[in-house]
């Protein structure tokens, strides 16, 4: 339970330290970009009122309470089940995706959206997204949790 735990309130303080960061010392929220490592990193600043890449936006109030509830239920359903399997590794999975979906949450309550910062680039093609730490944790955490739910426990 203790690497649940340390690795869900260390997602989460990541993750709101550096939206806060980004949005609040950098200015971004009036700046709207910053080049950190032309191309390949750069801090674009969006609210993002659906999931993934904006998808489901445009009914902003009923949709941000109906992912507000989804995220919950779904980090609720992961913990318990993470943490009746008792492994080192789905704990620290399910704490990183657990994480990383209330710091997301947290975002909605507050702003109505969720801060997106960070934009990628390679080789000649402009990424036209944005995304954050958070998403990078329930991304990783989803990973993990497939990759060592089929393992067996050692005693």
């Amino acid at each position: 339970m203790r690497a649940f735990v340390l690795s869900a309130i260390g997602m989460f303080a990541l993750d709101q330290g550096s939206k806060w960061f980004v949005v609040h010392a950098l200015n971004l929220k009036n700046i709207l970009a910053l080049d950190v490592w032309p191309p390949f990193l750069r801090f674009r600043m969006g609210w993002n009122e659906g999931i993934n890449f904006g998808l489901l936006s445009g009914h902003p109030d009923a949709m941000r309470w109906l992912l507000i509830a989804v995220a919950i239920a779904i980090s609720v359903w992961v913990s318990r089940w993470a943490l009746k399997d008792g492994r080192l590794m789905m704990q620290v999975s399910a704490g990183l995706l657990v994480g990383g979906a209330l710091g997301n949450v947290l975002d909605r309550l507050l702003y109505g959206a969720v801060a997106d910062f960070l934009n990628m680039s390679c080789c000649g093609i402009n990424n036209p997204y944005t995304f954050n730490v958070a998403d990078i944790g329930v991304f990783a955490g989803a990973i993990g949790l497939v990759l060592f739910s089929g393992q067996k426990k050692t005693p």
